[in-house]
């Protein structure tokens, strides 16, 4: 089978091209990224190896390239990581958002149209259902909670997620949805929660924690959301969508205080900073349906997950050493500097 990966150099687009590489070794995986400011290549420095790999530099809005990259590769299956994703990028520059996470998807599909796919795979987000209170402990996003965006972000997702479904009904492309909650693990871009806090503790840097530090999200570790998008594209149900959620809920503030008693670091570097705007109070998702059809589950908890990704940015410093200089360093001051 040969796969389309578009994304591929970001944080869940490049675990998902390792995924497929250890467990299809057998499959082509043709990487599509832009490289923009979250798309790293040293990334797949280790795919690059791989005689089954191909990176090709492209941009999904960009129809004349992405139709050459079909016309030679001829794709059976195609998996959209690629997205603005960054709901504070999404407040300052909303723009971009809509071009990337809506056109983008736009060309990719009208392409598996023109010359044919098995699978149209879209990577979601739960946060096109917006939030749940805090005093409710006993709600959960399912597939069929209605649609409620709350960011520039999460509004550009929630319309591509509709594209998709329309595209399904009017064309009878052969799509699946997938949505998850929030992610981390090994090749997390630095403006992120974790691997922010992670970098900030280890320089004795204050971390900055939005508001009171109260809002939660269901944390799922990479490589099970990985395994959870390789059974749908290969398992999953034409038209269908999926919750995929890791049952980790944690506060904010939990999850930085266990970054910091881990790295052995005081918490009087936790500074408490202006609340971004339209702030979600908490995402938790049912992940019933993938469990009961694919028979899915997560396996990492966030107790073993959270160690396994602080070793894994203790092990590869260069990496993000690089990252958190320049442009993003601009940005960085930027966001946090008069909070």
């Amino acid at each position: 089978m040969k796969i389309i990966v578009t994304g591929g150099a970001g944080f869940i687009g490049g675990n998902f091209v390792y995924y497929q590489l250890k467990n299809h070794p057998q499959d082509e995986v043709i990487c599509i990224d832009k490289l923009t400011y979250a798309g790293n290549l040293e990334t797949l420095e280790e795919a690059m190896k791989n005689p089954n790999f191909t990176f090709i530099r492209a941009d999904i809005v960009d129809r004349e390239a992405i139709y050459a990259i079909f016309e030679q590769h001829h794709p059976d299956v195609v998996v959209n990581f690629a997205a603005e994703s960054h709901v504070d990028r999404s407040i300052t520059d909303p723009a971009i958002f809509l071009q990337t996470n809506i056109l983008g998807t736009q060309v990719m599909m009208d392409a598996c149209r023109k010359y044919g796919i098995t699978r149209y795979h879209q990577v979601s987000t739960d946060e096109v259902y917006g939030d749940l209170p805090l005093d409710r402990p006993d709600l959960f996003f399912t597939e069929t909670t209605p649609l409620h965006t709350s960011s520039p972000y999460s509004a550009s997702k929630a319309s591509a997620d509709l594209l998709v479904q329309a595209y399904h009904r009017t064309f009878g492309l052969p799509v699946t949805i997938s949505r998850c909650s929030n992610n981390y693990g090994p090749y997390h871009f630095p403006e992120k929660l974790i691997p922010l806090m992670i970098a900030n503790a280890l320089a004795d840097k204050e971390l900055p924690v939005y508001g009171s530090g109260e809002n939660v999200r269901d944390w799922l570790y990479v490589e099970d959301h990985c395994s959870a998008i390789d059974l749908i594209i290969r398992k999953g149900r034409v038209g269908e969508v999926y919750n995929i959620g890791g049952h980790n809920e944690r506060t904010n503030l939990q999850v930085v205080e266990t970054i910091l008693r881990e790295l052995g670091k005081p918490e009087s570097l936790i500074k408490h900073v202006k609340d971004r705007a339209g702030h979600d109070m908490r995402y938790a998702i049912d992940p019933t349906k993938i469990h009961n059809e694919l028979g899915w589950l997560p396996s990492t908890s966030f107790d073993v997950g959270i160690k396994k990704t602080i070793d894994w940015y203790l092990s590869n410093k260069p990496w993000w050493e690089k990252i958190i200089s320049g442009e993003y360093e601009q940005y960085y001051e930027k966001m946090y500097a008069n909070r």
